[in-house]
């Protein structure tokens, strides 16, 4: 029997992987979901398998000061096709016995809300659901996110969920609820406003050490190792004010210092997006940081923007820069050429970041790649005066790779998506390697 008021229940899954770490990542589609639904008088519980600072972990995990950190994990058998892999496979996250009390703690849901987030984590999704299951048998389970969206028909078939569903899910989100409970609420934001949306509900986790912050969705670009036009193919900007009162409200109300810039294309028409936030936040006059994990546009960047960055508190400065053949990159990506990318470190130095604060994503295991290319962009990078960033590639559905991704590797990728993990170099033919990790860690001096 469906109550007047609906409880709903969100979950952030767990990740099965080789290796994962808190690199300022939170699920915001999830809590912009969370907190659509509160806003719309449901009553919302949420459960972060993820949760580095769960109640019952009376020794949190280390924490940086910039809000990073590492995940709990426990060793488990690694998936089928993968067990030549000389790499411990595990469960990132909280144990299954916190889980299920968590679960046990929520009021009984009549609907629950699952996202899903890299395509090679599916498995770590799978499990969570079979927890779902096991404690709410009868309870409807709607998953959405990355995963859902790149790789929906594997999705529907071995996920377990009652549907699957691909694409942002603000926009249907009430009609959902209404058709699983007869709910019903007039709606008080628009799908297609950023600006009307209410603030992701960062307020239900057990410790905000950091607050993504999205300015904008979508990107300009089609890069052919990117997804991002596939998952957002809609370019929406928020107003600089918009932004700047979304940093002013978490820092005086929860005294958050980290944020971390989950745009794709951040400063793009940098004159009238970019560049008002950054003289907004710093005509605030607040004493924060912000770090940039998606990395930011080269070509955008000016004296002007680079000296913004620096003076609003930009600690963080990732550059997409993903190879340094630049007369070679037509068929990644058009996004830099060679003086553009000299040009933009000498600005970023000139404003004032440090060798450690700016680092270029170099991208490594494309399809067809060899190991002096990478060796010879990492060499480039160092000879800049920047920190190069090795970045795994991992072949994605829906891009402009994925064909010759699944023609180059020794996985059937089609098949299945745990072969697209970027830590088992799946288009490289000759198999997985530690001598080329530690040659790369040990160029790139991480």
């Amino acid at each position: 029997m469906i109550s007047d008021i609906p409880n709903i229940l969100l979950v952030n899954p767990w990740i099965h992987d080789f290796a994962a770490y808190d690199y300022w990542a939170k699920p915001v589609g999830l809590l912009y979901l969370a907190s659509i639904l509160r806003e719309h008088e449901c009553k919302v519980a949420y459960v972060d398998c993820l949760n580095r600072f769960h109640p019952e972990n009376k020794k949190h995990p280390p924490s940086k000061a910039d809000g990073r950190g590492s995940y709990l994990k426990t060793v488990i058998p690694k998936p089928e096709g993968l067990e030549d892999i000389p790499r411990n496979y595990s469960r990132y996250g909280i144990s299954e016995k916190w889980l299920t009390k968590d679960l046990l703690d929520v009021t009984k849901p009549d609907v629950i809300l699952i996202t899903s987030h890299m395509t090679y984590w599916y498995p770590g999704l799978f499990e969570t659901i079979r927890v779902l299951r096991k404690i709410f048998p009868a309870i409807p389970v709607l998953l959405g996110g990355i995963y859902a969206t790149l790789c929906y028909d594997h999705a529907v078939k071995y996920a377990g969920a009652d549907r699957v569903f691909a694409g942002a899910g603000e926009k249907f989100i009430l009609e959902l609820i209404t058709e699983y409970t007869g709910f019903s609420a007039d709606m008080k934001f628009n799908s297609k406003e950023l600006d009307s949306y209410p603030y992701p509900a960062f307020d239900l986790e057990s410790g905000i050490a950091f607050i993504p912050i999205l300015t904008s969705r979508g990107c300009p670009f089609s890069c052919s190792y990117c997804a991002s036009h596939f998952l957002n193919p809609e370019r929406m900007l928020r107003t600089p004010e918009s932004v700047i009162n979304e940093i002013m409200h978490w820092h005086e109300k929860y005294k958050v210092e980290d944020f971390a810039i989950y745009d794709d294309a951040f400063l793009t028409d940098a004159k009238n997006h970019a560049i008002p936030i950054l003289e907004g936040i710093i005509g605030a006059g607040i004493n924060v940081r912000f770090h940039t994990p998606n990395a930011i546009h080269i070509r955008e960047i000016s004296g002007q923007t680079a000296d913004l960055m620096f003076k609003a508190g930009f600690q963080t400065i990732r550059l997409g820069l993903e190879t340094t053949l630049f007369e070679n990159r037509t068929n990644l990506d058009r996004k830099v050429s060679e003086a553009e990318f000299k040009q933009a470190v000498i600005f970023l130095k000139k404003a004032g970041f440090s060798k450690n604060q700016v680092g270029a994503y170099l991208l490594a295991g494309l399809p067809g790649q060899d190991t002096d290319s990478i060796t010879e962009s990492i060499k480039t990078v160092r000879e800049s005066g920047i920190t190069p960033v090795p970045a795994y590639y991992s072949p994605i559905p829906h891009t402009g790779l994925w064909e010759k991704a699944i023609d180059c590797s020794r996985y059937d990728l089609e098949k299945d998506p745990v072969f697209t993990n970027n830590a088992i170099f799946p288009c490289r033919k000759e198999g997985f390697s530690w001598e080329i990790i530690s040659l790369l860690k040990k160029l790139a001096g991480d």
